[in-house]
């Protein structure tokens, strides 16, 4: 019998919602989920309290319009602490609209007592008059009654970083299972996308190598690499679920045999997906694309998802999509990327990790998605040292409690387990990583292919002296640490060559420009043509190219080697030639990355000058200096004390893997597509779809000051009828340079990302 209190009003033809029956659908939903990682009780739980709160009088008034701001959770809150004494469901249902707050005992009941919260002025929210028993019964008649779990997610004792994954992680069940029963009332079926199907993958993915090794015209030393990596991720495969690194040199096929290890791991040990973690948009829609086109003509649509900034999940209301324009497939993918319910995920390594640390709903809901899947981690070099230890800590957490197994991929392997006592605290296993290839140094000696010109007094090479050594070559590569200095050298070079075979690649250029350009260098490589490219770092991972001579400013030691990766890549020549040098201006990108560099310089010059890229040893050394002398359990003194103190605001706030705000831009590089872009922006808003067709032709930005000159040229785009504060087009064409992208008058330096 269908009682008179609702969870959620009529709208349009879709009448209202028994509470009865959302509370029991979410219980049931969020418990399914948690099974995963044996918490299933207290997730039933969680969800048959999460909004008790709508039993009130108050309540049912505000569905009818008659009241407005009611406080719903803190009776569910307050009743699963006080009479369950489950900290971790008080917690989820507490946050599943304000999300996490923080975690201690007096700040718990201080918040939810309902007498404090009563005598409190000034309130936003208003609670119920009722008394909570009052709430208890009304629920008992509906035929729903609260249990105790067996057993409790929240231990007092484990450090308070395992704690809080362990909160989040049930946080996680209850919003997910609170999202899809309200979508699914509302009229929002979710399609079920295909399960991981490991075996018929794994075949499918070495049949395409197979065609790949016959097809190449890599040189037989560069093949015998590839395969042997090959072949020690399969074997690696079997080796139980845990932490793993999988060090090899660039070049040497990781992107599809790290996917063979998680495959073939996956069908040996049951693991229900597998997500790839990728520092770079540029890498990540290749590798997406580059997976996609291997498997889902096999196994369907909704196979693999992508997830990131420019996917269109962040700042849509996914009740008010725009359901309409939106295609079947690009809807669906909209919908599963919310929560990453899919076989193989591909995101970013801001939106894996700043997850793992943060307090939202909308952020945390995929995070028990990651329960019994396989992590890949590429280019993990890039981790920031400042967070290397509380990362290190939750991802050990999600290997020790929630069966999982992480692997750390890259051609340099940062040597972490010199961290593994800084990291071990009780609740994890500190970090002891197994290597997938022990053999790594034959691979390593397979991959010598460049000697690294490292001249001892490290001369300055004025941007003319550059230019001449470029343009005595027919072929080579100049990577720069900031844009300005590249900018500056490709305009020379396109002045002393005429104009011909001159190439530019940095972030100022939108994708589809990067793309054009890749492609035109890519024609003039493999033809023997004529081509000079002048980039920053975004030339360094995962980007194919193969030039014959390299130059690379002075960097940290990771970047060189992965410039030196894009140098006699394929084995064709005897040798490669990387010249280091240090341009007339030294400057480098602020914080870590300058502070490695000088690292760097100092760790060669203890190792006479002599650079050896092909000894994994060598780098393993570097790090452990660079570690020794920038002390990275010591580094981001405030965000560890908001774990000690396990505040969950907080923690999310000061987690962060690029702290400066982006911004999003429609650039015209295209006149024809983006005045059809812009126009539709300024007709219909922001829509999925408009973004999912954007994004070749969207430059990311750092938010610039309201007294910055370039932001006279930012139309924000509406989103809802009000002006987004993320998404902008540019409204003047001139300043979209051919060679060089775009470029702001009087932007400051390093606006641009």
């Amino acid at each position: 019998m269908i009682s008179g209190f609702f969870a959620h009003s009529s709208r349009g033809d879709i009448g209202w919602q028994p509470l009865r029956e959302h509370l029991h659908r979410v219980a049931e939903l969020a418990s399914a989920f948690a099974e995963a990682f044996h918490a299933q009780d207290e997730a039933r739980l969680a969800g048959t309290l999460h909004d008790i709160g709508k039993y009130s009088e108050l309540f049912q008034q505000r569905l009818r319009g008659e009241a407005r701001s009611v406080d719903h959770w803190s009776p569910g809150a307050w009743m699963a602490l006080t009479k369950f004494q489950c900290v971790a469901a008080a917690m989820a249902i507490w946050g599943h609209h304000l999300g996490l707050q923080r975690m201690d005992s007096s700040s718990i009941r201080n918040s939810l007592e309902p007498d404090q919260l009563r005598q409190q002025t000034g309130l936003v929210w208003k609670i119920p008059e009722e008394d909570y028993e009052v709430l208890l019964q009304r629920l008992a008649a509906d035929g729903l009654q609260p249990t105790p779990p067996a057993q409790k997610l929240y231990d007092p004792n484990l450090d308070p970083s395992v704690q809080m994954l362990d909160v989040r992680m049930l946080f996680s069940v209850l919003v997910d299972a609170d999202f899809l029963d309200t979508a699914r009332h509302f009229g929002e079926e979710r399609h079920v996308p295909p399960s991981l199907q490991p075996q018929d993958a794994l075949k499918i993915l070495q049949e395409h190598v197979e065609q790949l090794n016959r097809r190449t015209d890599a040189a037989s030393q560069v093949l015998r690499m590839r395969r042997l990596l090959w072949e020690s991720c399969l074997d690696a495969a079997g080796q139980p679920p845990g932490i793993f690194t999988l060090t090899a040199p660039t070049g040497a096929g990781k992107t599809l045999a790290m996917l063979g290890f998680a495959l073939k791991h996956a069908a040996t040990y049951g693991l229900r997906r597998i997500v790839v973690v990728i520092p770079y948009l540029s890498i990540i829609e290749q590798t997406a694309k580059v997976y996609r086109d291997l498997l889902e003509p096999h196994f369907g649509d909704g196979y693999i998802i992508e997830h990131h900034s420019l996917t269109g999940t962040r700042q849509m209301d996914t009740r008010e999509s725009d359901h309409q324009d939106e295609h079947d497939k690009a809807r669906m993918e909209r919908l599963l990327a919310e929560n990453w319910d899919a076989p193989l995920i591909v995101t970013t390594s801001v939106q894996m990790l700043e997850s793992l640390f943060a307090n939202t709903s909308s952020a945390c809901r995929k995070l028990h998605r990651l329960v019994r899947s396989v992590v890949l981690f590429d280019e993990v070099q890039t981790l920031p040292t400042s967070l290397v230890v509380p990362t290190l800590q939750a991802l050990s957490r999600l290997v020790e409690r929630y069966g999982s197994t992480v692997v750390f991929a890259t051609a340099t392997q940062p040597a972490f387990v010199h961290l593994h006592e800084k990291v071990l605290v009780k609740g994890n296993r500190g970090w002891q990583p197994r290597e997938i290839v022990p053999n790594n140094a034959e691979l390593f000696h397979l991959a010598r292919r460049v000697r690294v010109e490292n001249p001892r007094d490290n001369p300055v090479l004025s941007w003319e002296q550059l230019a001449e050594q470029m343009l005595a070559h027919e072929q080579a590569l100049c990577v720069l640490n900031i844009k300005r200095h590249a900018a500056q050298l490709a305009q020379l070079l396109w002045q002393r060559a005429d104009g011909e075979a001159v190439y530019h690649l940095s972030t100022n250029l939108c994708p589809a420009h990067r793309q054009q350009v890749l492609e035109a260098v890519r024609t003039r490589l493999q033809s023997g043509e004529r081509c000079l490219l002048v980039s920053t770092q975004c030339v360094e991972a995962g980007v194919d190219v193969d030039f014959p001579v390299v130059f690379r400013a002075f960097a940290p030691l990771d970047s060189i080697a992965q410039a030196a990766g894009r140098c006699n890549r394929n084995g064709k020549l005897p040798e490669g030639k990387v010249v280091l040098f240090v341009p007339e201006e030294e400057k480098y990108p602020r914080g870590a990355y300058e502070q490695a560099a000088a690292v760097t310089r100092g760790y060669l010059k203890q190792q006479a000058g002599a650079v050896d890229l092909y000894d994994p040893a060598f780098y393993d050394r570097y790090y452990r200096t660079l570690y020794d002398m920038t002390r990275p359990e010591s580094q981001r003194p405030e965000l560890q004390n908001a774990i000690t103190v396990r505040d969950f605001v907080e923690v999310a706030r000061l987690y962060r893997l690029i702290p400066d705000a982006s911004i999003n831009i429609l650039v015209p590089y295209d006149m024809s597509v983006y005045e059809q872009l812009a126009e539709e922006a300024r007709q219909r808003g922001l829509t999925s779809a408009w973004i999912r067709r954007a994004r070749p032709y969207i430059v990311s930005v750092y938010r610039p000051r309201p007294s910055d000159a370039v932001v006279s040229f930012l139309e924000p785009i509406p989103i809802h009828g009000q002006p987004s504060d993320e998404w902008f087009i540019y409204t003047e064409p001139s300043h979209y340079d051919r060679l060089l992208g775009l470029q702001p008058q009087q932007a400051p330096e390093l606006w641009i990302l």
